[in-house]
């Protein structure tokens, strides 16, 4: 431990300032005073997300519209450079997602300190595929790429790879490497129990890649500090002012408090050895939880994670209704998360090859569309 760099501590704020500047800097500031290194919004257009028809999320004010409430995110360019630039006077990095080409192109141009890409975009090829034509135009100053892992398969992580391998060459003055992966259990919260946190030091020697975690479970302690002694060089955790907040993500985000305790406990650990960090963590916690927690290592979806599966990450969906015979126009679908109600489509790989083809059969808007649907 106290021969590598230190863990880099992502304090995501994600959409937790509801869109209030004021509330956004309050939230950067209490990331400097806990301990992060990084600040990290999401720039959010909902169309680039969901389909209108996707259906309702339960928050504490009742039952509403998913898609307006992530309509009711959406901040315009100036306020990103606001908090970017806020970010950058307290000495963190600024770190950003974007969710489909238009907030990634937006994003790009402000040239953020790195690029999230979230669990359920990694599947979101023609993202992914701008991203790196954007890294390796002849101008473009190389942007840090973190891409996240939850609610995926290896195969799914592999593909995303293999169109972001255009970017392992570069080189530039950044704490992070060009691409790192965060392993991830795409649940709000996610069990501790089912992290497998093996799974940290397996994807990185089969992929040759830094990995580390994105944890969305409830305690403050238990993931981070085991994904440091599992070799995690990453970590990344939602932050909030309170947890009573109407934020789609506060629920499972730390407070100040918890979020400072948890980067104080990380920076301890960096001093030991590897034999002292597990005799420290059996201390805390108990040989058992640290067993459970490690896992076996295997890539599988985590039991709370498998029915989002196809659901949460993306796929093609018709934006109108159809009718059989008609052909297949670029406007007329979209790479987005199928979520509640809708039925998931085919993969975003295809989403190319579709158009021009002819609908075999009436679709309806929002519908994903599949193989069987097209002539």
């Amino acid at each position: 431990m106290p021969d590598q760099a230190s863990t880099y501590i992502i304090a995501e704020i994600g959409t937790s300032h509801g869109g209030s500047l004021e509330k956004a800097y309050e939230l950067i500031d209490a990331a400097k005073n806990a301990g992060a290194d990084c600040a990290k919004f999401q720039w959010i257009y909902a169309d680039e997300i969901l389909h209108p028809k996707t259906g309702y999320v339960q928050l504490p004010t009742g039952s509403i519209s998913l898609y307006e409430r992530f309509k009711s995110l959406e901040q315009p360019i100036s306020f990103y450079l606001s908090v970017q630039r806020y970010t950058k006077q307290k000495g963190l990095d600024f770190g950003c997602s974007p969710f489909g080409i238009k907030s990634l192109r937006r994003l790009y141009a402000l040239k953020p300190d790195l690029i999230k890409i979230a669990s359920p975009e990694l599947n979101h090829y023609p993202m992914l595929k701008e991203l790196a034509r954007l890294e390796t135009c002849l101008f473009s100053r190389r942007i840090p790429v973190v891409l996240s892992s939850g609610v995926s398969l290896m195969t799914d992580i592999e593909k995303a790879l293999k169109i972001l391998k255009p970017l392992y060459s570069s080189t530039g003055k950044h704490r992070l490497p060009p691409v790192s992966l965060l392993h991830c259990i795409t649940c709000y919260p996610a069990p501790e129990t089912e992290y497998n946190l093996s799974l940290i030091s397996t994807l990185s020697k089969k992929l040759g890649i830094q990995t580390g975690v994105s944890d969305h479970s409830l305690d403050p302690l238990l993931v981070p500090l085991i994904s440091v002694a599992a070799g995690g060089r990453i970590i990344e955790k939602h932050i909030t002012l309170s947890k009573e907040t109407d934020g789609l993500d506060d629920p499972v985000a730390l407070t100040p408090d918890q979020f400072s305790l948890m980067t104080t406990k990380v920076r301890e650990l960096e001093q030991l050895d590897h034999d002292m960090v597990i005799a420290e963590l059996y201390d805390m916690f108990g040989e058992d939880t640290i067993e459970a927690i490690m896992g076996d290592g295997e890539k599988k979806l985590a039991p709370s994670e498998e029915q989002n599966y196809t659901r949460t990450n993306r796929s093609i969906h018709v934006m109108g209704d159809m009718k059989a015979g008609q052909r297949i126009r670029k406007k007329d679908i979209s790479v987005l998360r199928t979520e509640k109600i809708l039925t998931p489509g085919m993969s975003p790989e295809f989403f190319h090859d579709i158009i021009g083809k002819r609908l075999k059969t009436d679709v309806t808007a929002g519908s994903g569309l599949i193989q069987s649907m097209i002539s």
